[in-house]
């Protein structure tokens, strides 16, 4: 099994690309919908993050707003959030690995790869990248977004340029849907992986 990771900063069009490796007949684990089902009603990391957070658990419901607003604000409160976060959804994507033991592939969409040194754990790393003017749009799009939060956001990332020269391949997303999906299946033919449907 070849273990693939899927990152690249915010706005960078992940999700889309991720879709189109589903699609081509590749597994893919999300670890933001991980985190969002652990961090949701009834999650598994509700009661811990409350603990440590405590205004921001109310009624057993994670207010996630509060909880971005505190971690984005306090790197050690950031990496605090972290040592809760990253075990469990280590434990998750192991889950994930065993489910598809006989998959040819997988790919793991990480955000934070390169941040948190994970690419250690995977064969090839995959970065999806795009223009930084169109980036922003994307990202300005989104409810609740400003400009100070974007650069907030950003601060922590690793910049593009570098996540970029550490890819084992990039896909660019600045240019139409049909031209990323072509990039896709130029990187399983490469791989030699055959998409299954």
């Amino acid at each position: 099994m070849i273990r693939i990771a899927l990152t690249g900063s915010i706005g960078m069009g992940k999700s889309t690309v991720a879709k189109m490796f589903e699609r081509a007949g590749v597994a893919v684990f999300d670890a933001d919908a991980v985190v969002r089902q652990l961090q949701g009603p009834g999650g598994d990391l509700v009661a811990k993050i409350g603990e440590m957070f405590p205004g921001c658990v109310r009624c057993g419901t994670l207010d996630r707003d509060c909880l971005a607003e505190i971690v984005l604000a306090d790197r050690e409160k950031l990496a605090a959030l972290e040592a809760i976060v990253h075990p469990a959804v280590r434990e998750a994507r192991e889950a994930f690995v065993a489910q598809h033991g006989s998959a040819p592939a997988v790919v793991f969409e990480i955000p934070l790869l390169f941040e948190t040194s994970g690419e250690k754990d995977f064969d090839k790393v995959i970065v999806v990248s795009a223009p930084a003017e169109v980036q922003r749009g994307r990202v300005l799009e989104r409810t609740g977004m400003s400009m100070d939060k974007l650069n907030s956001i950003l601060a922590r990332q690793m910049p593009d340029s570098q996540k970029r020269a550490r890819a084992d391949f990039v896909v660019d997303t600045g240019t139409d849907l049909s031209t990323t999906e072509a990039q896709v299946r130029d990187i399983l033919a490469c791989l030699g992986i055959a998409g299954s449907r």
